[in-house]
């Protein structure tokens, strides 16, 4: 598979974060005025109270999601140096989604569940890298195939937990295993926390460019591999964490919005970080737009969307690089 490299060409940071930001804004404010019941701007009392109570926190979970697993997605390509690499193929959204399940199975309703879910994928992501990597030499398509087989096991596992689950609460359960923003909450936390995750990333932009061409030299430039590795494994099951406590598991985002925002930006992190962000917001926001619309007045899990889109550009991709050799 070719590797793919950093490299310096590409439009001016400040004017694509500009227009990225438009386009959010854009997408956010169709997202509000759009729906089942319509909305009578200016003077519909009830329709402001749909757009502002019901339609708001869920265009802005949706934001939040999409960035966040664009973020993991540039962070997992990154470190298996690979751009086939994603959060939801690698089991990290599954490994998540299991432990969070797993521990509403067990009672510990008093554990958070962005912590369940971040031990999944901590665990999830080991796994892989202990399984994958082996004894001999490391191997990105060895890791991928892991990746893949880790994630059938947890999508296993929750099929067992919700066949013994409660009747009651299956469907919703369902629903939010799909990737479903119906039940968000709006937290003023959460753009600002984006914001930071991906500030905190993009001090970091140099060494992910560094990285991204190979641990040798990385090593030759004063990097120390092992611990940006290892800062990845963190940082990277964080995002998907949060992710999966906000929206369940959605997929492929994390794969189709980095790859797209490379060919346009290139791949110094120094842009690809924020401009993934924001266009992975923007994408999910108008997936989940359309979930909401496209049949209405009943809705869709946003993941079905995300995986209808997301699975033949993977192969497309796949087809691409040469295939898994």
């Amino acid at each position: 598979m070719t590797r793919w490299r950093p490299h310096r060409g590409g439009p001016a940071l400040v004017g694509l974060i500009v227009t990225g930001l438009a386009v959010a804004a854009l997408a956010l404010l169709a997202a509000i005025m759009t729906g089942s019941s319509g909305f009578g701007w200016p003077d519909d009392p009830m329709g402001w109270r749909i757009a502002l109570e019901l339609r708001l926190p869920r265009a802005v979970a949706a934001l939040v999601t999409g960035g966040l697993l664009a973020l993991a997605g540039v962070l997992m390509q990154v470190l298996l140096r690979n751009p086939l690499a994603d959060p939801y193929i690698l089991g990290l959204s599954g490994g998540s989604a299991a432990f969070v399940l797993g521990g509403m199975s067990l009672g510990l309703a008093f554990v958070p569940t962005e912590l369940l879910a971040f031990a999944g994928a901590l665990f999830s992501m080991l796994v892989v890298f202990v399984l994958g990597r082996g004894e001999g030499p490391w191997s990105t398509t060895r890791l991928l195939l892991t990746g893949v087989v880790v994630a059938a096991g947890w999508g296993a596992l929750i099929s067992l937990m919700l066949a013994l689950g409660d009747d009651a609460s299956l469907k919703g359960m369902l629903f939010w295993l799909m990737g479903d923003l119906g039940y968000s909450a709006l937290s003023p936390w959460w753009l600002l926390g984006l914001a930071a995750l991906t500030g905190l990333l993009m001090l970091r932009a140099r060494s992910l460019n560094v990285l991204a061409a190979g641990e040798t030299q990385a090593a030759l430039l004063g990097e120390s591999p092992q611990a940006r590795n290892a800062e990845l494994y963190l940082a990277a099951s964080l995002l998907t964490a949060l992710a999966v406590a906000i929206a369940g598991t959605v997929g492929f985002v994390g794969l189709i919005v980095p790859h797209l925002v490379r060919l346009v930006v290139g791949a110094d992190h120094r842009r690809l970080l924020p401009c993934a962000m924001l266009f992975g917001g923007t994408f999910l926001l108008l997936a989940d737009t359309l979930a909401r619309t496209v049949i209405a007045p009943r809705q869709l899990p946003v993941g079905v969307l995300t995986a209808i889109i997301g699975v033949p550009l993977f192969l497309l991709l796949l087809r691409r690089a040469g295939g898994l050799r």
